[in-house]
């Protein structure tokens, strides 16, 4: 019989069978081929009516190496004209739907059953499948050792297209049960894709789940769990949260990335909008302490929202996909407002005392992107990135910490001298207001203060040079 095709199918022996059966049965009846059985990993002679027992067996089933298309990339050199030669017994083969048809009385009615000969029976065996692995479906026929016989992956992935083609179904079972239940290396799991086309929907089923997603986005779906548990739910945070930064740096698809941390980045900045909001313009009724309560979740909400906003940003920018952000981080009147607001009050410093520090490195963070070219923004968003949130920073250096720790004092320093370089890009109308604005960044000593007169005296040099007209042609 031929088993060439990749899909079950019934196969029928060769119509030369009985002349070369006639010519060769005598000599090989006697003569084992040269398999070594007892050397083989699956086989164990049985001299008692069992495999390849001569004496008893009344089918001889000839395997004959064949070259498929499926064997172009074998290497394996072998005599592909030498059948080899086993002994079994019929009602054993019958647990095999395909010899349990060609044993049947439709199939054998021409043959001569008072012949004390053993049927013969052919078989193609492609040459990229090992002897061994058919010799083992037939040892199963007789012990049903299924657990002894299939060890490992690899016993599973050689027997599975033999018993599939040879339609023995408690072979293919335990094989897919087996598949389904044990971990697969990288090359094992091409090798069980291979092997798909061999099973019946539901059994290839039970394999499929385990690589083949069952909607569209489940990459985005997971992608946006791995940020929203790194962020908000894990105890280990900083070690996720670094684990998670590489998934997402070694992730292909750069525009997925994209997508899933702009929906964290607007969900969280919303979080901490609408948290300021309620806190700045409090619309609550209760005694004191209840909405005491309430002002505090308010704040420590908020705080634990910008916490996760800094870090969604730093990623932003690391894999450069930070234009949305900076865009909308650029549109925050109504945010900036309420941040003023509540910074100038003190009730929030004995709560979060950290809020201020937050935000800035926020608006740094995506200030700066700006001004290294990271993210080219439009000329509008600049200058509304900077009337925006000029205001909050003011208003920290004067109010949140007249005397700042040195951390804060750089954070300061350094976004005041981001926001100067942002103005040298802008019209000169839009950076002579902005640069008025900006005079609180002087400090006692005059020399403090380098990076402001750098950039009043850059502008003044540009107001010297005389109008440029263009002609309209």
């Amino acid at each position: 019989m031929t088993l060439n095709s990749k899909k079950r199918q019934r196969v029928g022996s060769s119509s030369r069978l009985s002349t070369f059966c006639d010519q060769k049965l005598d000599t090989m009846i006697n003569d084992e081929s040269d398999f070594d059985f007892q050397q083989a990993k699956y086989c164990k002679v049985n001299k008692t009516g069992g495999f390849n027992d001569v004496a008893t067996a009344d089918v001889v089933l000839f395997l004959h190496r064949v070259s498929t298309s499926f064997d172009k990339d074998t290497e394996e050199s072998v005599d592909i004209d030498r059948p080899f030669a086993v002994h079994l017994h019929s009602h054993v083969l019958k647990e095999s739907r395909y010899f349990a048809a060609l044993l049947s009385d439709r199939w054998q009615a021409s043959v001569d059953k008072k012949s004390e000969k053993p049927l013969p029976i052919s078989l193609n065996m492609p040459i990229s499948r090992a002897t061994e692995s058919y010799f083992a479906i037939f040892q199963l026929f007789y012990s049903k050792d299924f657990a002894g016989i299939i060890s490992n992956v690899s016993d599973a992935l050689s027997l599975l297209p033999i018993a599939s083609e040879l339609l023995y179904d408690e072979c293919i079972s335990y094989c897919v049960r087996f598949l389904e239940a044990v971990p697969w290396t990288e090359e094992e799991e091409r090798e069980v894709i291979k092997l798909v086309p061999y099973l019946k929907h539901e059994e290839a089923a039970e394999l499929l789940a385990r690589i083949s997603p069952v909607k569209g986005n489940v990459l985005e779906d997971m992608l946006h769990g791995l940020i929203f548990t790194a962020t908000h739910c894990h105890s280990n945070g900083a070690t996720v949260k670094a684990f998670v930064a590489k998934l997402l740096r070694d992730y292909s698809s750069r525009e997925a990335v994209r997508l899933v941390l702009d929906i964290a980045f607007t969900t969280s900045l919303r979080t901490v909008k609408d948290s300021l909001e309620e806190y700045s313009s409090p619309n609550l009724r209760g005694d004191h302490d209840e909405i005491e309560a309430m002002q505090r979740m308010n704040l420590h909400t908020a705080c634990v929202n910008a916490r996760h906003l800094l870090w969604l940003i730093e990623r932003m920018i690391e894999l450069r996909v930070a234009d949305s952000a900076v865009k909308e981080w650029s549109d925050q009147a109504t945010f900036t407002a309420n941040l003023h607001r509540t910074f100038r009050d003190d009730a929030w410093r004995n709560i979060v005392p950290g809020l201020p520090g937050l935000v800035l490195r926020c608006t740094y963070r995506l200030a700066n992107s700006v001004v290294t070219g990271n993210i080219l923004a439009a000329r509008q968003v600049r200058m509304k990135l900077v009337k925006d949130w000029l205001p909050v920073l003011i208003v920290c250096k004067d109010s949140v910490s007249p005397t700042p720790s040195s951390t804060l004092k750089f954070l300061y320093q350094d976004l005041e001298d981001v926001f100067l370089q942002i103005i040298s890009t802008l019209p000169m109308p839009d950076s002579q207001v902005l640069l008025q604005q900006c005079l609180s960044f002087a400090t006692r000593n005059v020399d403090d203060c380098t990076h402001l007169a750098t950039a009043f005296n850059t502008w003044f040099r540009r107001a010297s040079h005389a109008p440029q007209i263009f002609s309209e042609d």
